[in-house]
């Protein structure tokens, strides 16, 4: 140990001699770092952690930065990786043995080994010194991060979304195109569409700068504030809380006008203009796109997609099981898939599925309610839980909660007709007409029909009601549906329709209860008197079991301004001084024989409906002392005008809708000639009319509303005739021939006709008809029934040629030679149609561009036949020749043992077909070489008396 002691001895006598005698600095500063290596290496375990207490201060604010996003100054970043790389361990291991075993004056080796060390420990203090101060002179730790051109949105398993995301693909492809719209209702999955289009845009996309994903609907109002500071961060520009939103505006306008851009905009509730939150309209030049998303169609159109607009449709059933099942547990999914005898959870599971009519939000919602079942009790109640009571599972608050924003966008008065709509039973259809004659009636809505459709189309826009097949009906989702219920019992609205309820419900229900619907039930007997001072709707219609009310039953009905009675089997109506304000009665199909003596009390009545009333024997003249009556319908009622001095209700001055039944020719005659009537009548019904051997629709000229004529039991008349429409267009819509024997002669002139509207035709118990060919005529046609008539050969009588004429003038042997592909065989063609069955089309082949042409020369029968119901046609072979049918949905054949062939070629469309009703015994005699591949498709058995 002396040497060591030695050395430590002698260090600072040499370090005074080198600083005294003024050697030169280079010199001194290598003999210092020899002699003074023990300091100096203490030096540099304090400088080692100084350095380390700069890193952490540095590193330190780096991180605070960074977890706000931003991103390390490089110059940081460098300084941070320079003083990772600093390494003093060797430096310390060598110093450690150069001490325990070196001597300084031990051999030329040691010193050696001394003086390189002494270089390196100094080198080592001026490179941290360096890194030390550097830290220390830090202002700027970290930088705003330049944002990604996409920002990757939350990535989830989707169920049937491919085939939207395709079109919204195509839309946005197209270079005519610049904004787009995707509407459809809440919970159905246009944030997914948007999320999924986001991310894909990372691959597909690389032609735009700049993808901006916008959540607009924050609130009831548009947040542009929101907004602009979304698109601020996303283009990486500063935010100045003092700028005003006008002159936010016009910066981010220049900004996005230097970019081509990519706008997405989910959950538009209302127009607003773009420029205001600082967004230029794309167009064609730039180049840019905007795709929008909203429950509300309207806002769609004004904010400016009417160029391309995609709907989004609930889930297909395959599609909804797999969202379904995807939120199961493993033991739920066992117990839905297990294969015993006994296994009724998979048809509970099954009508779950079902209620939640394809909506993704209440798959998903009902889907984890039930997660953990196994129980096919518990699997019950769940299962009776989504059709009554399901407001009681998991999760139902919250998604009631998302979809009610919809409703809450509503006006109160279009709320409350939203809400009118609960009242009938769920899965059926709503006949739009009858609900704004409701809510007329109720004074929801002023006495305007058109305010009623407009408000109906509002509805349908914000998709709290669906169109129907037809134009005249509405529904409404199961979902929305229960949302509405859940809604309704604040609004003292007791709905029991549809719950095969045989009892009336309790008089506590009826006390407090502002409407309440008992519609479509067997409801037997109403024999009690409730107590409901504050009722103004009663619906009760559609109990075919009906037939007494209780003579007291109206008594404390002072309210009532609404009551429907119809379909029911009731004989009379107890009347009672306290309906003085009822203004909405119906009665049709009911078995009433006669309007109370009273009944020209109900001053304030406006729509009385007395149709197909088959008992009604008299009114006794009280329909025409009801001075504001603005419809009476008495179409196909039993009461009808058999003498001209009968037609005596010219005092119903503001009456708009008459439906009326006439038992004579002068009758009829003197009704068309510009009676004051003629212009209401909408509805007339030909009964029984003695001589009366032909009709000429031209005399209905005055009848400018006509929309259904029903002619019935009139055993003379020879001939219908239809012939060219040379004034206005008429209105008729639906036509029903019944009980003619007579009948020989229908003709049609020339179109423009007097049939060129009809919509549907019903043609019954005419037994000298052999064909009905003129239904070619009727461009309009959409439902064609046709029963009881037992010397129709025919529907439509023509040959093979005069197909071929309407084809172009194409010979038999042509179209027979387009039958096939290059010489197929059958075997080959039916292969092609199982192909086409499948993919919903009735079709023989693909390549079809030579048939294609052909159609394009001509002209197409019966385009908007949708229905076609053939029933006891004992001599019916022949429905007509093979043709395309581009609408024809349903064909229903009961009682035609004779018809082998239905008119459906290998070679013509019919691509929106979903039923073939009628029964095994006739199907089974059909000549038809695909018959098999469209059993499993299309073919619905029913059975006599169905």
């Amino acid at each position: 140990m002396a040497e060591p002691m030695i050395c430590a001895a002698l260090q600072p006598v040499i370090c005074g001699f080198i600083n005294e005698t003024g050697v030169p600095a280079a010199t001194a500063k290598r003999f210092s770092s020899f002699a003074c290596i023990k300091s100096n290496h203490k030096l540099l375990r304090k400088a080692r952690e100084n350095l380390q207490a700069t890193r952490k201060v540095v590193q330190g604010q780096v991180d605070l930065e960074t977890n706000h996003l931003n991103e390390c100054d490089p110059r940081v970043n460098l300084w941070l990786r320079r003083v990772a790389s600093v390494r003093v361990d060797s430096i310390d291991q060598e110093y450690d043995r150069l001490m325990q075993s070196s001597w300084l004056c031990r051999s030329i080796l040691g010193l050696g080994k001394r003086y390189r060390l002494g270089k390196h420990i100094v080198q080592m203090l001026e490179n941290i010194a360096e890194l030390i101060e550097e830290g220390n002179q830090f202002k700027t730790f970290a930088s705003k991060r330049l944002p990604d051109f996409v920002e990757e949105r939350p990535r989830t398993q989707t169920f049937g979304i491919k085939p939207v995301l395709r079109d919204l693909w195509k839309s946005f492809e197209r270079t005519d195109v610049s904004i787009i719209g995707v509407w459809g209702p809440g919970g159905v999955g246009k944030t997914t569409l948007l999320n999924n289009f986001n991310n894909e845009l990372k691959a597909r996309g690389r032609d735009y700068q700049v993808v901006i994903m916008i959540e607009v609907s924050n609130s009831r109002t548009l947040n542009k504030t929101a907004i602009q500071r979304t698109i601020t961060d996303r283009l990486g520009l500063p935010w100045d809380d003092r700028e005003t939103e006008e002159a936010r505006a016009r910066f981010l306008m220049k900004a996005l006008n230097r970019k081509r851009f990519v706008i997405l905009l989910d959950d538009v509730w209302n127009k607003f203009q773009l420029e205001d939150v600082g967004i230029p309209t794309p167009d064609s030049d730039s180049k840019s796109k905007l795709i929008l998303t909203s429950r509300n169609v309207d806002a769609c159109y004004q904010m400016g997609a009417q160029q391309s607009l995609i709907k989004m449709q609930y889930l297909e059933k395959e599609a909804a099981w797999e969202l379904f099942r995807s939120n199961l547990s493993t033991q739920a999914i066992t117990a839905i898939d297990s294969t015993g005898p006994n296994n009724v959870v998979k048809e509970y599971a099954d009508a779950i599925v079902q209620s939640c009519g394809g909506l993704p939000l209440a798959l998903k919602v009902i889907g984890s309610a039930v997660a953990g079942l196994t129980a096919p009790r518990d699997w019950i109640l769940a299962m009776q839980a989504t059709k009554h009571d399901i407001k009681d599972l998991d999760g139902i608050p919250e998604m009631f909660h998302k979809l009610k924003y919809s409703y809450d966008k509503l006006t109160p008065t279009q709320q409350q007709c939203f809400l009118y709509c609960t009242l009938f039973p769920e899965y059926g259809s709503i006949s739009k007409d009858q609900l704004v004659e409701y809510w007329m009636a109720e004074e929801l809505i002023p006495q305007d029909p058109n305010r009623g459709h407009r408000i109906i189309s509002r509805l349908l826009s914000a998709c709290l009601l669906e169109s129907c097949g037809s134009d005249s009906e509405v529904k409404m989702h199961h979902m929305i549906r229960h949302l509405g219920l859940s809604l309704a019992v604040q609004q003292k609205i007791v709905v029991k329709a549809g719950m095969s309820l045989e009892k009336a419900p309790p008089h506590r229900e009826w006390r407090t209860a502002r409407r309440i619907s008992l519609m479509y039930n067997d409801i037997r007997d109403l024999g009690l008197s409730p107590e409901c001072k504050d009722l103004v709707t009663l619906l009760v219609q559609n109990n075919p079991h009906l037939d007494r009310l209780s003579p007291t039953f109206f008594q404390s009905m002072y309210a009532l301004k609404v009551l429907d009675l119809s379909h029911t089997r009731i004989t009379e109506l107890p009347f009672c001084s306290t309906l003085a304000k009822l203004k909405y009665l119906n009665l049709s199909h009911t078995f009433i024989e006669r309007l109370p003596e009273e009944f020209w009390m109900l001053k304030k009545l406006r729509h009385l409906d007395l149709s197909v009333t088959k008992a009604l024997k008299e009114t006794l003249d009280n329909c025409s002392k009801l001075y504001k009556l603005r419809v009476l319908n008495l179409f196909r009622s039993n009461y009808g005008i058999r003498d001209v001095n009968d037609l005596n209700i010219d005092s119903l001055r503001e009456l708009e809708f008459l439906g009326i039944t006439i038992y004579a020719e002068d009758v009829l005659k003197k009704l068309t000639n510009t009676h004051p009537l003629a212009k209401s009548t909408q509805r007339l019904s030909l009964r029984h009319c003695e001589q009366m051997q032909s009709i000429q629709i031209s005399d209905f000229t005055h009848m400018v509303q006509l929309r259904e004529l029903y002619v019935g039991s009139c055993l003379d008349l020879i001939q219908l005739i239809a012939d060219q429409d040379k004034g206005r267009a008429s209105c008729l819509e639906v036509l029903t021939l019944a009980k003619l024997p007579a009948l020989q002669i229908i003709h049609i002139g020339s179109s423009p006709h007097h049939f060129r509207n009809l919509l549907e035709i019903t043609v019954s118990h005419c037994q000298k008809l052999h064909d009905i060919t003129w239904v070619l005529k009727l461009d309009a046609l959409e439902k064609l029934s046709i029963c009881h008539c037992h010397e129709l050969e025919q529907v439509v009588q023509e040959t093979i040629n005069e197909v071929d004429n309407r084809r172009g003038g194409i010979e038999r042997g042509t179209i027979q030679r387009y039958g096939r592909i290059n010489g197929s065989s059958e075997e080959q063609e039916t292969h092609g149609m199982v192909e086409d069955a499948n993919n919903g089309h009735v079709n023989g082949y693909q390549n079809k561009t030579e048939n294609e042409w052909i159609k394009g020369t001509h002209h197409v029968d019966f385009p908007k036949l949708r229905t076609m119901v053939l029933t006891d046609l004992p001599k019916l072979t022949t429905i007509c020749n093979p043709r395309d049918f581009p609408s024809l949905e349903m064909i229903r054949v009961e009682g035609c043992p004779r018809l082998t062939t239905l008119p459906l070629g290998q070679m013509y469309d019919c691509p929106k077909l979903k039923q073939i009703c009628g029964s095994y015994d006739w199907w089974e005699k059909l000549e038809w070489n695909v018959k098999e591949i469209m059993e499993n498709k299309y073919f619905i058995p029913i059975r006599d008396g169905d």
